[in-house]
C-alpha cells in the first residue's frame, strides 16, 4: 500500500500537514490536492487542534502543478473549472481557516506551490529554500492567488517583475521582499516552525481567527469601513473567555491559560 499523498499528524495542539510526493518535489496531483483539502477540513473541525503547520517531505516544499499528470488527460479539459474545483477551495480554506497556519518552506516553492506558501499566515523558510513564479516560463499566468498575494506583499513593481521575469529568488531575497517572516538553517527549520505553531496554539486562538477576518477584508475597505469592521470584531473578542482570562492573568501578574474560546 502506497503512502498517503498528505501525511496528517497532531502534536501539542498542532496539526502538521506534510505534502508527501518527494520524488517529484511534492508537485500537485489529484491525490495531493484531495489530501490537502481533507487535512485542512479535519484540522478545522478538531477542537484539540489550535494551529496548523504545512510543509513538504524531502528536499522541496512544492514544485507546483504536476505537469506530467496533466499531460496524460484525454479529451478537452476546462482549465478554469479545474482550478475552481481543485485548487481554489484549498487556498480559500487556508485563508478562511479560523486557526493560524504556519508554512515551513523547505526547498523550492514554485508556481502553485509558491501560492500555497503565500496563503499561510506566517511563513518560515530554510536557508536553501527558493521561490519561483514559474508560470511565464511555460506560457501561463500566475494562479491560485499569486496575483492577489504578491502585490499586497511586495508591491506592484516587484510583483510584476517576479511574475513576468519568472526568476527564482533565494530565501534571503524572500525575507528582504517581505514574502517570509523568518529564515532558518535548513536543519533547524522544522524545529523552529513547530515551535512557532505551538506558540500560536497556546495563544487566544479565537482572537487570532478574528484577526484573520479583519485582515481578509481590509484591502477592499476604506478607513471608515475598516474601523467599523474592527469595532464589530472587537466586540466579539471582548465577549470571549480568553479575553477574560487574559485580563485576569494580566492583573494577577501570572501567565494566561488560553483555551481558544
Amino acid at each position: 500500500m502506497s503512502e498517503a499523498a498528505v501525511i496528517y499528524a497532531t502534536e501539542a495542539g498542532v496539526a502538521t500537514l506534510t505534502m508527501n510526493r518527494p520524488e517529484v518535489l511534492n508537485s500537485l496531483n489529484d491525490e495531493l490536492l484531495t489530501g490537502l483539502r481533507d487535512g485542512l477540513a479535519r484540522a478545522k473541525a478538531d477542537p484539540q487542534v489550535r494551529a496548523v503547520l504545512l510543509t513538504g517531505a524531502g528536499r522541496g516544499f512544492c514544485a507546483g502543478a504536476d505537469l506530467a499528470a496533466g499531460s496524460k488527460r484525454e479529451g478537452p479539459y476546462d482549465v478554469a473549472q479545474g482550478l475552481r474545483e481543485r485548487y481554489h477551495p484549498i487556498v480559500l480554506a487556508m485563508r478562511q481557516c479560523p486557526k493560524p497556519i504556519v508554512g515551513a518552506v523547505n526547498g523550492v516553492a514554485a508556481g502553485a506551490g509558491m501560492s500555497l506558501a503565500l496563503a499561510c499566515d506566517i511563513v518560515l523558510a530554510g536557508e536553501s529554500a527558493s521561490f519561483l513564479q514559474a508560470f511565464a516560463r511555460i506560457g501561463l499566468v500566475p494562479d491560485c492567488g499569486s496575483t492577489w498575494f504578491l502585490p499586497r506583499l511586495v508591491g506592484d513593481v516587484r510583483a510584476r517583475a517576479l511574475t513576468m521575469l519568472a526568476d527564482k529568488i533565494t530565501a534571503a531575497d524572500a525575507l528582504r521582499y517581505g514574502l517570509v517572516w523568518q529564515v532558518h538553517a535548513d536543519v533547524q527549520l522544522m524545529t523552529e516552525a513547530m515551535a512557532m505553531a505551538q506558540r500560536l496554539a497556546a495563544m487566544p486562538t479565537r482572537a487570532l481567527a478574528l484577526i484573520k477576518q479583519g485582515l481578509a477584508v481590509s484591502s477592499a475597505n476604506g478607513l471608515g469601513e475598516q474601523l467599523e469592521v474592527e469595532g464589530r470584531l472587537q466586540a466579539e473578542a471582548m465577549a470571549t473567555e480568553d479575553h477574560r482570562e487574559g485580563v485576569a492573568a494580566f492583573l494577577a501578574k501570572r501567565p494566561a491559560n488560553f483555551k481558544g474560546r
